[in-house]
């Protein structure tokens, strides 16, 4: 959904042909906004015209500086009257373009404490269950429910299992996929840092458009040269 304010009826009088030009374009990225090396590739002024332009706009506040998490090398714009696209920021996961993993790790505590609490769950119930926790500030959607548990699952910390319709399953539908504790943990023990805190891959928005030779692709990845390191 486009997180859109409402648009200006026109530009400002005071901005120039070539400030015009680059707004326009920059606009007419909506909430995916555009890189000034793309802008360079898009219209036909010298790239110190584009910058100076740029410039102007963002003290007129036209456009803003917004973060990219896949290109954080570059600058990327957009008009003002749009927010940046979960595609853009990374979603939920992100701040400021860095992944957030306090509040992932917290997520995951969280989750395996319901799991713990309910014996054997299904992810609507947990996502039930962390909804009236209310320990994310913002609502967290069974998507993302579904990334923490994947996570707690590839840990170890929990097991996916289907429903047999019987004993502790009486509740849930045969065959239906659910989730207990795996192992050993006391409550409240100390949780491990996880492979979706840990790889990006986990967590990236992009993942599904992600291949070794496409535009997005863990050759060019930034977050993934970084795993790598580490």
């Amino acid at each position: 959904m486009n997180a859109k304010r409402k648009r200006p009826d026109t530009v400002s009088d005071s901005v120039t042909e070539q400030e015009r030009i680059v707004h326009e374009v920059i606009r007419s990225k909506q909430d995916m906004g555009i890189s000034q090396q793309d802008m360079k590739r898009e219209i036909n002024l010298h790239s110190n015209l584009i910058a100076k332009c740029i410039k102007s706009l963002v003290s007129k506040n036209l456009i803003k500086e917004v973060k990219n998490i896949h290109s954080r090398r570059q600058k990327h714009y957009m008009s003002a009257e749009f927010e940046p696209s979960n595609e853009i920021t990374g979603g939920a996961w992100y701040v400021e373009g860095s992944l957030d993993k306090e509040y992932i790790n917290v997520l995951k505590e969280q989750c395996w404490r319901k799991i713990y609490g309910l014996k054997v769950a299904t992810l609507e119930g947990i996502a039930d269950a962390i909804k009236r926790s209310n320990v994310s500030q913002i609502e967290l959607s069974k998507q993302q429910v579904d990334e923490i548990v994947k996570a707690l699952v590839l840990d170890n910390e929990v097991m996916e299992v289907r429903s047999t319709g019987t004993g502790e399953f009486a509740s849930i539908p045969v065959g239906k996929a659910c989730y207990k504790c795996a192992g050993k943990r006391g409550y409240g023990g100390e949780p491990k840092l996880g492979a979706l805190a840990s790889i990006p891959c986990g967590v990236c928005p992009q993942i599904s458009r992600c291949t070794p030779d496409g535009i997005i692709s863990p050759i060019t990845c930034e977050y993934y040269k970084k795993w790598l390191e580490f």
